[in-house]
């Protein structure tokens, strides 16, 4: 089985014969750092609050509705978590203060560390307002360890804004984003190449990028817990259990990926799918799982300033059988209200189903010109 990218024995021979006479180097390892800010909402409205200095603090929602969108360390401790309606994180900690987010600013703290990043290297991905990934394998000052770039952004970012980030380097992305997490918050680790592969086979499964909590469950149930029992595993079994996306599973289980850093990427649509534990069957229950995905495009809308004309369903069903269905206003959606009424009425026609659905997805497009600079991206599952 070749790895992405590489070059099969007889290609290579040719290659060989026509450049007999030029030395042919292997690709050069890259050098990927992610940055992730450390509870990026709640921290600036700490920073800027002394009173929530040390307090547990939920950024959106309310006490009575809404989800919510950022919590602060102190509010994690109690088990309170982003996308979590407010209800349910008020009861897990009865002193949570709700803050209402303030998106001018936290689009402001950005630019300053985009700013950062900039002085290091143009290859900058954004990811969303408080996240991004940098190839700094060239890089504009010169510096051979990636680790001390890394280091050196972190240092700057608490000098320049007052809050701290998390910095994960690595050989490639995926690796790399495993690696901001292992410390947090205010942490950097490394892994390296030959960490990799080994440091890959001892994580659960859940703990994977692009494994979501749906997902995690259908592995467990395969036997799959560990990113080894992962490796174990045939391209052939991940691909009939997982479709398209057994080839990512197949080769992140070996700490491969091959995805460049793609700098300044024009983002054409926002969106945000969920697939069920369970199949839904009745009206009533897909709008009620629809309502959290609304609400997760729709944060993501207000945070980079995205409005959009069209909206689109997408439905798949127990038997993996998909269908989308859209529609386009004149004018851009102004509010969640309207969004949620534009997305039901597009579920509505699916009822009665004949087949249980395993999952929703409502994605927005035909973006206006109110995009932020700042690209943002989705979870494929809440």
């Amino acid at each position: 089985m070749l790895a992405p990218n590489e070059i099969p024995d007889t290609e290579r021979s040719n290659v060989e014969r026509r450049d007999s006479d030029i030395a042919v180097e292997p690709p050069r390892q890259r050098k990927i750092i992610h940055i992730d800010m450390d509870a990026f909402y709640a921290s600036v409205e700490q920073r800027d609050n002394p009173e929530l200095r040390g307090k547990p603090v939920a950024v959106g929602g309310s006490r009575e509705r809404g989800v919510v969108a950022a919590a602060s360390y102190e509010a994690r401790k109690f088990g309170v978590r982003s996308a979590m309606p407010s209800v349910t994180a008020k009861r897990k900690c009865p002193e949570l203060i709700f803050v209402k987010p303030r998106f001018d600013v936290y689009k402001e703290v950005s630019r300053q560390i985009r700013a950062i990043f900039a002085k290091h290297t143009p290859i900058i991905e954004p990811l969303s307002l408080d996240e991004a990934y940098l190839d700094v394998t060239e890089n504009l000052r010169g510096i051979a360890s990636a680790t001390q770039i890394a280091e050196d952004i972190r240092v700057a970012i608490r000098s320049e804004t007052g809050l701290t980030a998390s910095a994960g380097v690595s050989y490639n992305k995926f690796l790399a984003k495993l690696a901001s997490d292992y410390r947090k918050p205010d942490g950097l680790f490394v892994i390296t190449p030959k960490m990799g592969p080994a440091f890959v086979e001892t994580l659960q499964v859940g703990k994977f990028h692009g494994v979501g909590p749906a997902t995690t469950a259908k592995m467990n149930r395969l036997g799959i817990e560990t990113g080894l029992d992962l490796r174990m595993q045939t391209l052939a079994f991940l691909q009939h259990h997982f479709g398209k996306s057994g080839l990512y599973y197949y080769w992140i289980a070996r700490g491969v990926d091959n995805r460049p850093v793609r700098p300044d990427r024009v983002r054409k649509s926002v969106g945000a799918e969920n697939t069920f534990v369970e199949d839904l069957f009745t009206f009533a229950a897909a709008r009620a799982a629809l309502q959290p995905i609304i609400g997760k495009v729709w944060r993501c809308c207000e945070s980079a300033g995205i409005r959009g004309r069209t909206v689109t369903l997408k439905v798949k069903y127990a038997d993996f059988r998909q269908i989308t269905r859209s529609r386009t206003g004149p004018a851009s959606i102004a509010t969640q209200a309207e969004l949620e009424q534009l997305a039901f009425a597009l579920l509505g026609p699916v009822f009665p189903a004949t087949k249980g659905i395993r999952l929703l997805g409502v994605t927005l497009s035909s973006l206006s010109e109110e995009q932020s600079e700042l690209d943002v991206q989705l979870s494929l599952s809440i």
